[in-house]
């Protein structure tokens, strides 16, 4: 019989470790001090619980967990004295049928990895759905980790441990997180279109209005309708919106919801930037369709067809759109093969007379929410699978070049050089210390170069960009007076001039308050803390917040949070909670509106 939290909650300490013997391999200490902390509210507390145990274990501790487990594909596996879990764990990944060549590999991986770190190679095996990755996904991952650092190395070990434990604790439980599975699936066939040149390498790159950007639009449609959205539309801009009807006699009628994000891609990006706020409230849609449910308010979900600005200089293209910021000058742009954006749209058979119809009247509207994987490490190195959205920096973007002195490199004295390189060098450096003062400001020199350089020759012109971001505007202009002031003061002490362009200015968009805290009740029903965060990266949420409140959701990624990158990923346990917070801010929303 499945475990229940109740037994967890009720038994002896006793009863209760042996419910929870073999979660973590070897190391009952675990459950035996998260106990503690009962009773659990949710199995996301018990996890969370024993994750924090781990996190506030001494090093020597930490490190004793991970040597308590067993080489991938090794002499414990083959003396078959694994623990029945990982002996199910490495059967399900195929470990146990390796062919000579497979199992030699994995056993000079092995090798190599403890000598450079000490301890076992530790790896999710049952990987990110749970169904386990194949033997070359293992073997990848094995060779590429051995590139880490070793203080990483050990945080991704613990990490993968935690993953492990998650499985394990869902065969316990028979918790299998269903509704995560689906919206995993979801992403995995839409990852089947890519556009060409970047489909033939197993690449993942949708462009706005490609065969494989209309492709994923007719598939996400096709899904709403299986979803029981009672109207679907591709829209003039290649949108794709679906929507759900209040309930009959709602005393708003015509209220909506709005939430999604984009399904368009960088390019060799991954599969879950944007899609996941489509996905998300998809399956919750699904879900009150299946039960016969209307709620007192619709719920329009929109997969927005352009926000990365690849194919052209166009970004936010779908999102602005509904606030009356498509830029009619935008139609005569050429993509790289010299077809106009006017051209792509007629192709596609969009109506562009019709775009500005799509322009939202706000009043319509409660306001607007995305769900976003976090694209970055924090919630992955908290052990947190959630986290609420305080505000989406606002940024400032500048091009520039450094103009010096260029001199031979062997009899120009150290003391005489006007080299432009070091002086953009200077300013990195600057901008790495004058941000991290903030807490949560962020700046990048992303582009460096020196043209015409030589290796023989002091750098005479040096071309930089910048990127300047910060949670609110007040905190983005000091950073970006200071930087803009010492930039001044390096030319000058250097005896160089400077070229500056400003190419990009975001204003933030700060959460609006009460859609904050309906996420934050959301996350803590679920029993994991409630963390809040400044989100870096722009999103369709910051066009939308020009008309009415918004605020957005993060779900943890795995691999440290990497994104715009093939590595890209997050589990379907995290999937299921985020559909489990939408679905709550949902009930919020109900309760707080009449019937």
């Amino acid at each position: 019989m499945p475990l229940t939290l109740e037994q967890i909650n009720t038994a002896g300490t006793a009863d209760a470790l042996q419910m929870l013997d073999g979660v973590y391999e070897h190391s009952p200490w675990i459950a035996e001090q998260a106990l503690a902390q009962r009773p659990f509210r949710a199995l996301a507390h018990l996890k969370h619980a024993m994750a924090q145990v781990v996190r506030t274990a001494p090093a020597e501790a930490q490190l004793g967990l991970i040597r308590a487990h067993p080489e991938l594909a090794g002499k414990a596996m083959v003396a078959q004295s694994l623990t029945a879990e990982s002996t199910n764990e490495q059967s399900k990944a195929g470990l146990t049928q390796c062919t000579p060549e497979e199992f030699a590999r994995i056993q000079q991986l092995n090798a190599d990895y403890n000598a450079r770190f000490g301890f076992p190679f530790i790896l999710a095996v049952r990987g990110p759905r749970g169904t386990g990755l194949n033997k070359q996904q293992i073997i990848d991952t094995f060779a590429r980790r051995l590139d880490n650092h070793p203080a990483f190395e050990v945080a991704e070990a613990l990490r993968n441990i935690h993953r492990i434990a998650e499985i394990r604790l869902t065969d316990k439980f028979a918790a299998e997180p269903l509704l995560g599975n689906d919206v995993w699936d979801w992403h995995e066939k839409l990852a089947e279109h890519s556009d060409p040149g970047f489909a033939e390498k197993g690449q993942l790159t949708v462009t706005y209005l490609t065969d494989a950007h209309r492709a994923c639009a007719q598939r996400i449609s096709h899904w709403m309708r299986d979803c029981g959205f009672d109207e679907v539309e591709v829209d003039a801009v290649g949108n794709v919106v679906g929507r759900y009807h209040p309930a009959a006699g709602a005393t708003t009628p015509g209220k909506y919801l709005m939430t999604g994000s984009h399904y368009d891609t960088v390019r060799n990006g991954g599969k879950y930037d944007g899609r996941l706020g489509i996905f998300v409230p998809m399956a919750c849609v699904r879900e009150l369709y299946r039960a016969g449910k209307r709620l007192p308010f619709g719920i329009e979900v929109i997969g927005f067809a352009e926000e990365e600005g690849q194919r052209y200089k166009a970004t936010f293209l779908g999102s602005g759109a509904l606030i009356g910021h498509f830029n009619p000058a935008w139609l005569d742009q050429k993509d790289a093969g010299g077809v106009t954006m006017r051209e792509a749209m007629q192709h596609a058979g969009l109506c562009i007379d019709d775009i500005a119809k799509l322009q939202r009247d706000p009043a319509q509207y409660l306001g607007f929410i995305e769900v976003h994987i976090e694209q970055g490490p924090v919630l992955n190195e908290l052990d947190l699978p959630l986290g609420v959205v305080t505000s989406i920096n606002g940024g400032v973007r500048y091009v520039g070049e450094m103009i010096g002195m260029a001199s031979h490199a062997g009899t120009t004295p150290m003391d005489r050089r006007r080299d432009a390189a070091v002086a953009v060098a200077e300013l990195a450096l600057y901008i790495e210390q004058r941000a991290a003062k903030d807490g949560d400001s962020v700046g990048t020199i992303g582009l460096l170069s020196v043209p015409g350089g030589s290796i023989n020759v002091v750098p005479g012109r040096c071309q930089f960009s910048l990127d300047l971001r910060a949670p609110t505007d007040p905190q983005r202009d000091a950073l970006v007076k200071d930087v803009l002031d010492q930039l001044g003061q390096i030319a000058a002490r250097r005896g160089m001039r400077y070229t500056l362009e400003e190419s990009m200015r975001a204003a933030a968009a700060p959460s609006a308050a009460a859609w904050q805290h309906r996420w934050e009740r959301a996350v803590d029903a679920l029993g994991v803390p409630v963390f809040r965060m400044p989100s870096g990266a722009g999103h369709d949420a910051m066009k939308l917040h020009e008309i009415m409140p918004q605020a957005m959701l993060f779900v943890r990624g795995e691999n440290s949070g990497i994104s715009h990158n093939p590595l890209e990923s997050t589990t379907n346990h995290d999937m299921q909670l985020a559909v489990d917070a939408f679905s709550h801010v949902l009930q919020q929303l109900s309760e707080e509106t009449p019937a």
